[in-house]
């Protein structure tokens, strides 16, 4: 019983941190599938052709990063999921009934959020993870949203949010 319960106590902190790395995987699949969700809307719905070459560059972007990160957790045997969290999907219903410069306004809105909450989840990873190959999926893709992130704040800037 004693070697037990020293073997829980010396692996728990391993094993928190790969849950910690396991949940950075399955947050960013998320985030990838509600970006290009979103983005697909975004090119059904907007006039603004700004907002579309976003747009298709988000689709583009996130579906390569989606790719990436599917092989990645597949190597670590972990099933990530396959649609957007219950409150992306919230925000994709208020999208879906908007239109004109009241949808461009909020995608763009959306579009900051997302992308500085997804730099809060890369930087701790790549800060705090303990998997080698999840801080160095984090270190790869940090300067493409920190892009995502400028493009956004400058196409919010063109619309005067």
């Amino acid at each position: 019983m004693r070697t037990l319960l020293l073997l829980i106590v010396l692996t728990a902190p391993t094993v928190a941190w790969s849950y910690a790395d396991e949940s950075f995987y399955k947050v960013l699949a998320q985030d990838g599938i509600a970006e290009i969700d979103a983005a697909n809307l975004a090119l059904e719905r907007t006039s603004n052709d700004d907002v579309k070459e976003f747009a298709a560059m988000m689709v583009r972007d996130h579906t390569a990063a989606n790719t990436r990160l599917n092989a990645l957790a597949a190597s670590k045997k972990s099933r990530l999921p396959n649609s957007a969290s219950v409150a992306q999907r919230a925000i994709q219903a208020k999208l879906a009934v908007l239109s004109g410069g009241t949808f461009d306004q909020f995608y763009i809105r959306c579009q900051i959020d997302a992308h500085e909450e997804m730099l809060d989840l890369i930087n701790n990873e790549i800060a705090s993870g303990k998997d080698a190959k999840a801080q160095a999926f984090a270190r790869e893709i940090l300067p493409t949203v920190q892009q995502h992130l400028k493009m956004s704040r400058v196409l919010a800037a063109g619309e005067g949010i």
